[in-house]
């Protein structure tokens, strides 16, 4: 989806937002979640009543059709934010509870938090109609789930920080002052978050003579298979999500006696699990894809509440150090939280992917009202299924042992559903795992994100360097993206890295293909290279084409790359141009591309251009390389070609030694693999080489070639006993050392 806003008013409403979502997030935390049920437990509270207060969070979504009538009349942001500000104004009854239970009415106080965190809900419930279309605007853009986790990461920081510092101020056993305390700063910060919302652009309106009915909409998307599928997913782990978030707080004070400071101290833990999630997500939900997420953060879901079942340090407190179970409890919030919150934002990445943009409104209010109801309906059931257990006469550590085996037993019905979803494009669970479990993935995405927020060409050019020196098939698609730079430079390094990946999709193929039409004398030529060097056979016929270019360059890459696909057919029409152009670069490529072919016919043409007068030395190394490739003995000839280069008084000396070494080689074996003297053949061998090297006469050689070497009836041995007879070929010493070498190890293989 493409915003309405330009990039930047878009950048100054992300801005705005990103401050509302701060100040909203800070005074969510104090009230609601650990801080509203420890609030209660203080006054007394059974756990029957926490869970009501936990589905009252959840009762807000039943008001969000309440928002859509108020929509029809005014402008969204603008019952978005009233919504908002009304909704902490209605907190005020939570600070003057802790007056009534002085009076010892604790039932008045009781009452009026109920009512408080009902109205609180109930208003961001009718609030909650224009957070959906606000973030979608927000989020537009090819960053979209980024954007949003990035939303995510911000609420959850807050978070931690916020259950840090309420922690401190907590302490073992607060009074209820303190709580009123906290109440009013939540209240605050509120209100000044809610007066950012006004500021806001209002997002697009829809075409009412063309919106569907509520119900009319929910029931065209309930016949889709995948939507409803998706929705009965969301629903379970929405349930189990609320009950294991609301009650974990539950479980640390009644089973391990822990205090309110301690307990707020661990939900920073757990806001710190929801952060390290986000960061995560962040980096891999726009590539990596929504659902194999989905499924990845069910089983840490899984994971996480396995060390509640066993509860391994429950009435063991004396036993034990004291530091023990305050590190077993906040490694449960964490993981917790972890896993539940990374459920939480891949679904409703996932939701908006599987939707139709124009009905975002009408099933964003469905999508709301099912995890009203799983939350409310699961809260509500775990407070009662605990308090009937206990009731039955088993202990603390009993009951939240079965109601979290429960819970794991549902994530693993989940888990099993999970399965049959769409995949929304990215990738498969198996390719998602192995980009979460590899650094240099991970470390490749880091620096996708550094490139998104590049803002100039020097910074685009090292983290493009950086991702060729870190390849990885994640960073493709930003890759390719970069191809379409202005800046020559940028689109360099970006092939540079594509080169380096090991496999192509077929989305970079063809552009591959179009940037080598598209660009010559530029990036063509690094493309053409790419193409062979990842064996895109499809390319063929276009690179056939590239001998006809005015690019040298381009036109030397097109021959390696039909050498590299294996074009056997081709090869004629290369070997007739290498002798036709007088281009050495293009000569020398040229040579490369025949000993890529790799085909002993080919080592005519080659000799040919020794033969030429006078042909440049750096042309006469690549040449006799590549005869020396073809005959496969490049490795040996390699070095000796560069001792030459170094000093060329040594040649005749390192051809002889070439054969002194050969002829240890040999002596060493017990056996020989002919009848022949090899003490006679060896000897024979040496004095042809001295004479061939010494006297640049090769009859005596040419001679034992075809003596010794004639019974293979192989290509080369003819050759070379011809070539050697030639006096423009032996004139080089570069070619004389190559014989000798050749001749060397034809004899170390055949005795």
């Amino acid at each position: 989806m493409t915003s309405h806003l330009t990039p930047y008013q878009l950048k100054k409403s992300r801005k705005l937002y990103n401050l509302f979502n701060g100040f909203n997030a800070f005074s969510f935390t104090i009230l609601s979640g650990s801080v509203i049920t420890l609030y209660a437990l203080r006054l007394g509270a059974t756990s029957t009543v926490i869970g009501i207060l936990n589905a009252f969070v959840f009762t807000a979504f039943f008001f969000m059709p309440v928002g859509k009538i108020l929509v029809r009349r005014f402008p969204i942001v603008h019952v978005f934010a009233t919504s908002w500000l009304i909704r902490y104004l209605v907190m005020i009854p939570l600070v003057v509870a802790p007056f009534f239970d002085r009076m010892g009415r604790t039932d008045i106080a009781l009452t009026l938090m109920m009512i408080g965190v009902f109205a609180f809900h109930a208003s961001r419930g009718v609030g909650m109609i224009g957070n959906n279309p606000v973030l979608n605007e927000m989020a537009a853009g090819p960053d979209r789930g980024a954007y949003m986790t990035h939303i995510q990461v911000i609420a959850s920081a807050v978070s931690m920080f916020t259950s840090l510092g309420v922690a401190l101020l907590l302490g073992r056993k607060p009074p209820l002052m303190v709580y009123a305390l906290l109440m009013t700063i939540g209240i605050v910060s509120g209100v000044i978050g809610s007066l950012m919302l006004y500021r806001i652009p209002e997002p697009p309106a829809e075409e009412q003579g063309k919106r569907e009915e509520f119900f009319a909409v929910v029931r065209r998307a309930l016949r889709r298979a995948p939507f409803r599928r998706f929705i009965v997913i969301f629903l379970t782990l929405s349930l189990i999500s609320s009950v294991s978030r609301a009650f974990i707080v539950v479980y640390s004070r009644n089973v391990y006696a822990q205090g309110d400071g301690l307990i707020s101290l661990y939900s920073v833990f757990g806001s710190l699990g929801a952060l390290a999630i986000g960061l995560l997500t962040r980096l891999l939900v726009d590539r990596v894809g929504a659902k194999p997420l989905y499924i990845t953060y069910t089983f840490a879901a899984v994971i996480g509440l396995l060390p509640a079942i066993l509860s391994p340090f429950a009435g063991a407190a004396n036993s034990i150090s004291p530091w023990v179970v305050p590190v077993f409890l906040a490694l449960l919030f964490f993981m917790v939280n972890f896993a539940f919150a990374g459920t939480e934002g891949v679904a409703q990445t996932y939701f908006f992917g599987l939707i139709r943009p124009t009905d975002m409104l009408d099933l964003g209010i469905l999508y709301y009202i099912v995890y009203g109801i799983a939350g409310a309906a699961g809260s509500f059931a775990a407070g009662l299924f605990l308090d009937s257990l206990v009731n039955a006469g088993l202990s603390q550590v009993m009951a939240f042992r079965i109601l979290f085996t429960s819970l794991i037993f549902l994530l693993l019905v989940v888990l099993f559903w999970q399965r049959k979803l769409i995949r929304l494009g990215a990738l498969p669970l198996r390719g998602a795992l192995g980009v979460i479990f590899s650094f240099r993935d991970l470390r490749a995405l880091t620096l996708l994100e550094r490139l998104e927020k590049s803002r100039n060409v020097q910074e685009e050019r090292e983290v493009l360097e950086a991702l060729h020196d870190t390849p990885s098939t994640v960073a493709l698609t930003e890759l390719l993206d970069r191809l379409r730079s202005p800046r020559l430079s940028v689109r360099i390094e970006a092939l540079r890295a594509i080169e380096a990946l090991e496999t192509l999709n077929t989305e970079a193929e063809d552009a591959l293909i179009e940037d080598v039409q598209n660009n010559p004398f530029t990036t063509a030529y690094i493309s053409c290279r790419i193409l062979g060097n990842h064996g895109v056979r499809k390319a063929i016929p276009l690179i056939r084409t590239l001998l006809r270019a005015e690019d040298y360059m381009l036109v030397g890459e097109a021959m390696l790359a039909l050498a590299r696909l294996g074009d056997q057919d081709f090869r004629p029409q290369i070997e007739e141009y290498i002798k036709t152009t007088k281009n050495p670069r293009i000569r020398i490529m040229g040579a490369s591309a025949l000993e890529t072919f790799g085909a002993y016919e080919s080592i005519q043409v080659l000799l040919d251009l020794l033969r030429e007068e006078n042909p440049p030395p750096y042309l006469r190394d690549e040449v006799v390389l590549s005869i020396a490739g073809i005959v496969g003995i490049l490795e040996r000839f390699y070095p000796l070609l560069v001792q030459y280069r170094e000093d060329p008084a040594l040649v005749n000396a390192l051809a002889l030694d070439e054969i002194e070494e050969i002829t240890e080689q040999i002596s060493t074996r017990r056996r020989t693999k002919t009848s022949l003297n090899n003490k006679s053949v060896i000897r024979e061998l040496k004095d042809s080489v001295t004479k061939f090297v010494n006297s640049y006469d090769g009859q005596q050689l040419s001679r034992w070639i075809l003596t010794y070497l004639g019974e293979t009836k192989e290509f080369d041995v003819y050759l070379f006993a011809q070539a050697i007879l030639e006096d423009d070929l032996v004139a080089h010493d570069r070619f004389r050392l190559l014989v000798c070498t050749w001749a060397a190890n034809r004899l170390l293989l055949h005795v």
